[in-house]
């Protein structure tokens, strides 16, 4: 994930002091600026752009510095927090945005609550799984009474938890790898069965509750 400014001059442009300070709150997402226009071309840029490039989904979203109505560092920060999609991104409202706005419709969910040694372990332990241009990694935290409704979603309670789940966008199914220790070798699997075509016969998680966005 990291972003670049497509602006023809630096200082005089506006947005460009906006941004510098936008990046200082945001110190984890790298930013660059380019003023090369041979290089706007390769991105099809025409016009001074705030570009954020995600290399999660390969998504990019451009905010043209002359259509904005308003442009200050608090709306960069926002602007860059709704679409900062990472390989593992922790579920919250915001990050909801960029997910549910992702190509890629389909979600490895992990289910862990937040406190306990089961959530860094997990999201640790599954950072190094390879990562599929067919799914995005979401991690959720059982203990937060707002994400009950996507714990619900798969027949879950917090009491249940850890556990792991595939979510399907595109056809608004998912499934839950059955119960015991949660590897790296069990989840590789449970990824590549679903890749494969090889869940669409198999129960679905919480298949009597009604469906609900997670």
């Amino acid at each position: 994930l990291y972003f670049v400014q497509f602006f023809e001059t630096h200082c005089e442009s506006h947005g460009y002091k906006e941004l510098l300070a936008a990046a200082k709150k945001v110190n984890s997402v790298p930013a660059a600026i380019c003023s090369v226009k041979e290089i706007w071309a390769d991105y099809s840029v025409s016009s001074d752009t705030i570009t954020l490039f995600r290399k999660a989904d390969n998504h990019r979203e451009n905010l043209v510095v002359a259509d904005a109505e308003k442009l200050d560092v608090d709306g960069l920060v926002n602007f860059i927090s709704i679409n900062e999609v990472r390989y593992i991104t922790e579920y919250n409202q915001v990050a909801a945005v960029g997910l549910f706005n992702s190509e890629v419709k389909t979600h490895l969910v992990i289910f862990a609550n937040r406190g306990s040694e089961d959530y860094s372990e997990l999201k640790d332990k599954l950072s190094v799984l390879p990562q599929s241009s067919q799914l995005l990694f979401v991690l959720i935290n059982g203990a937060l009474k707002s994400n009950s409704r996507s714990l619900s979603y798969f027949g879950l309670k917090s009491k249940d938890l850890p556990r792991v789940g595939i979510y399907d966008g595109n056809s608004d199914m998912n499934w839950l790898l059955p119960e015991g220790d949660i590897t790296v070798e069990r989840v590789r699997d449970f990824c590549q069965s679903f890749i494969g075509g090889e869940l669409k016969d198999v129960k679905q998680a919480g298949e009597t509750k009604p469906k609900t966005e997670l």
